[in-house]
């Protein structure tokens, strides 16, 4: 038998409610086509509650207002302003439960005591929706969200981590100071360990590395030296300081090389690097190409 899609699954659900308040409509398998009916709808619900209680949201101790809900539903068959309201609420029930709580925590991280305007956003949407009354374009609300939510998350961002940031800048200053430290355009600053002869890579470049990173602390976040064997990577797919310092490295050369943060990870957060962190390598270049 072929499987049925989820909604499929719940409409053959659906269909074995009668109107009959919350209870559960008994079987009466009186014949084939009972039977196969009885049948089908036991196997897709497969799955189903787990797909309420996780896509949905819905409380398992509610299961009788489901069903409620579901008699309605079915029992409003192709009456469009019913369709149009039950829409609403499902839509309106994604937008609590999942949208809200989604932009909410890529906005403001773990603090729940900040949120994005509820009244606001509803504004946008139902203007979005009917296309009247807006006080811009779709196209342009789509570039004023990605502009705002950048800078409400670097704000908030540079509130949590800002310490990083000054920590950083005073690390730059003092090894500005230091005996053949040389900086480079965008800010990079280095010092010679080995002076190489070879060819100078461009950003295009695959090139093979040892290198050694870590914090202003000292705290070692990756060694391929630990690993004892060069990483091969293209000049231009790493952070941009990286970038800078290989393509003003001939072959054969030894830098340690301080990147600051804007060069580095700015207020992205990996594993071992929080926001704001500028980092320090000790970067070898073994050769070009790939081998």
């Amino acid at each position: 038998m072929k499987k049925l899609t989820l909604a499929a699954a719940v409409a053959v659900v659906a269909a074995g409610f009668m109107s009959c308040g919350n209870s559960t409509p008994k079987a009466n398998l009186k014949n084939d086509v009972d039977t196969v009916s009885y049948a089908i709808g036991m196997a897709q619900t497969q799955g189903l509650k787990e797909y309420l209680v996780r896509g949905l949201g819905v409380d398992t101790a509610y299961l009788d207002e489901f069903y409620r809900g579901l008699n309605t539903g079915v029992n409003a068959g192709d009456d469009k302003k019913k369709a149009a309201y039950y829409a609403g609420i499902q839509i309106g029930q994604q937008i609590s439960n999942q949208m809200l709580k989604g932009i909410n925590h890529e906005l403001f991280g773990d603090d729940s005591t900040k949120t994005i305007s509820l009244k606001n956003f509803m504004a946008g949407f139902i203007s979005g929706t009917s296309g009247k009354g807006g006080l811009m374009t779709v196209e342009q609300a789509q570039m004023v969200a990605r502009t705002k939510m950048e800078a409400i998350k670097s704000k908030m961002m540079e509130e949590q981590y800002g310490d990083n940031k000054k920590a950083g800048e005073k690390y730059l200053a003092e090894y500005a100071k230091k005996a053949g430290v040389k900086k480079l355009d965008k800010g990079v600053l280095y010092r010679v360990i080995k002076e190489g002869s070879g060819e100078l890579p461009k950003d295009t470049s695959w090139v093979r590395v040892q290198y050694e990173g870590k914090t202003i602390d000292g705290k070692v976040f990756d060694s391929s030296y630990k690993r004892n064997e060069p990483v091969t990577l293209r000049a231009n797919q790493v952070i941009p300081g990286w970038t800078e310092a290989l393509t003003h490295m001939p072959v054969g050369s030894v830098w340690e090389v301080v990147i600051p943060q804007e060069q580095a990870y700015g207020d992205r957060e990996t594993s071992e690097i929080k926001p704001f962190s500028t980092l320090v390598f000790k970067i070898e270049l073994v050769g070009l190409g790939r081998k």
